[in-house]
């Protein structure tokens, strides 16, 4: 485990408290944990397989796809297979 010392102002360190107190988390440390967590989550692109990368490529060389133009076109595609 890392330790660091956090310097901040007294408005991230109530969005922190915020983040503490609305998912029950008893320190500070878990806040700032559950915000990288969301962070990374959302913004940083996971990292694929070289196995699965291959197989998509495979699929995407087959060639065998449907396009639908919405969710109901695709919904009636499922519903009459």
């Amino acid at each position: 485990m890392v330790q660091a010392i956090i310097k901040m102002n007294e408005r991230e360190n109530r969005i922190l408290n915020i983040v503490k107190a609305q998912n029950g988390l008893k320190n500070k440390s878990q806040a700032i944990e559950l915000v990288l967590n969301v962070y990374a989550d959302s913004f940083l692109e996971p990292q694929l397989r070289p196995e699965y990368v291959k197989k998509l490529k495979k699929i995407e060389k087959q060639g065998n796809f449907i396009e639908f133009n919405s969710v109901e076109e695709l919904k009636k595609s499922i519903e009459n297979a």
